[in-house]
């Protein structure tokens, strides 16, 4: 696509848009789009962004309140996030939000240990008051990388109901000692065929939890049903976690897919939880958007991956909204590498040929467009174009193979919000690495 293109598409979609000015009205147009959908699921460019988690937090409010929106689920560990659900509960031992948020100590932490999350977390602990437990609306993890995190909230939970369980469950979950909390080790170690799998372990501790539900939950409290779909989901994940850090190392199996298959099956099964609690669950969903949109029209389906838009569109026809977000430049939260420190990262503009450049022609500083629209400037976004998405690692000087993809927008996205210049998120610990990063005085305040 030449350049003059670009500014002809930009020229005809300024008058399509829906400017973000920071008023109540923002997402008037966005929540009529989204209708009755039970599943909305709100994206992010990139893990380290101010606007897109301050955004998906205030179009999160207005689901909660004016739509009955009872579950929020994020791309995290469910036993981190399940810390969170019972502080907004006004369960647990946590005394504040800040104090809630103390189990995300995996990295990447600022992914949600930020300011921006921590506000939400006590306004929802904030809305939540007074409330029965079934009007509660919840907080809830999708991903798996938490085995050992997983394996020890089984064992706590047996301990407290079943003792003899207990025993059992840390007989099996013995299986992995050897290698103390890294489960790359234990990946290597059964790949290599130094060590048999822990698979089986894993299955039958999960088989067994199942097939006494009703005896445990007997055993248990007021909140038994509560507490033990956590156990249960903890030694879901440990089977499934499991599973995942061996299909990292074996070529012939995508783990990519295999974790959004895990994060559908749990957003599943957390939706027939919630009915079961309250007989309707409408949640919405915090991911990247490249686990929010749909993969089929990127790059990513055209290599035989799949993702959680993807799934949902189609085991949940009609009843999904999937919404973007995008920006042009700016800073950003991010690594240099993984596990390294999170830095404060000035994020290039954004590539010619791309959406981002697109959108920043438009000259609207903020905006949110809908791509089921059927104006003719919203049939010439289908492309493809190139869009960017940046993880917790940021490489600017390969960011064009690094963090750009071909995409057809009106087909990933129903909708998308784009800020045009953006913020770092702003890490709740912050190593000199992140402090070091310069604002020029024309950029906006309050980094």
């Amino acid at each position: 696509m030449m350049r003059g293109d670009e500014a002809l598409i930009a020229q005809r979609l300024a008058t399509q848009v829906r400017a973000l000015d920071g008023t109540p009205a923002d997402h008037d147009q966005l929540l009529d789009a989204i209708g009755d959908a039970p599943y909305v699921l709100l994206g992010e460019a990139t893990h380290g962004t101010h606007e897109f988690y301050r955004e998906r937090a205030a179009i999160t409010v207005r689901l909660i309140k004016e739509k009955g929106f009872n579950a929020v689920a994020v791309e995290a560990d469910w036993p981190d996030a399940y810390r969170v659900n019972r502080f907004v509960r006004g369960r647990g031992g946590d005394a504040e939000a800040i104090d809630a948020l103390g189990g995300f100590e995996r990295f990447p932490t600022w992914m949600w240990r930020n300011a921006d999350v921590l506000e939400f977390v006590g306004w929802l602990r904030a809305h939540n008051e007074g409330r029965s437990d079934a009007a509660k609306t919840g907080f809830y993890g999708l991903d798996l990388y938490s085995l050992h995190a997983s394996i020890d909230a089984v064992i706590a939970y047996l301990e407290r109901v079943d003792p003899d369980g207990a025993r059992r469950a840390r007989e099996r979950y013995a299986c992995f000692d050897l290698f103390g909390p890294d489960a790359e080790s234990y990946a290597y170690a059964v790949s290599a065929g130094l060590f048999a799998s822990c698979e089986p372990a894993v299955v039958e501790q999960l088989v067994e939890m199942r097939r006494r539900a009703a005896d445990l939950v007997a055993r248990d409290g007021r909140i038994a049903d509560d507490d033990f779909f956590y156990a249960e989901e903890n030694a879901r994940v440990a089977k499934n976690a499991e599973r995942y850090y061996r299909t990292m190392l074996d070529p012939r199996v995508s783990s990519w897919n295999f974790r959004d298959t895990h994060m559908v099956e749990t957003l599943e099964r957390l939706a027939d939880f919630v009915i079961r609690r309250t007989r309707h669950a409408k949640i919405v969903v915090w991911a990247h958007n490249s686990h929010v949109g749909d993969a089929s029209a990127t790059d990513m389906g055209a290599r035989g991956e799949l993702n959680i838009g993807q799934l949902m569109r189609r085991r949940h026809p009609m009843l999904t909204y999937h919404l973007g977000f995008t920006t042009y430049d700016g800073w950003v939260s991010a690594a240099s590498d993984w596990h390294a420190p999170v830095e404060h990262k000035r994020l290039r503009p954004g590539s010619k040929g791309s959406y981002e450049s697109i959108f920043h022609q438009t000259g609207v500083p903020a905006f949110f467009v809908d791509l089921r629209s059927q104006h003719p400037a919203i049939a010439s976004l289908h492309g493809p174009f190139l869009e960017r998405a940046v993880g917790v690692v940021y490489r600017p000087d390969t960011e064009r193979q690094s963090h750009y993809f071909h995409a057809q927008l009106t087909d990933q996205f129903d909708g998308v919000v784009h800020f045009d210049r953006t913020r770092a998120v702003r890490p709740l610990e912050r190593g000199n690495a992140w402090d070091d990063g310069e604002v020029p005085e024309t950029f906006p305040s309050g980094v």
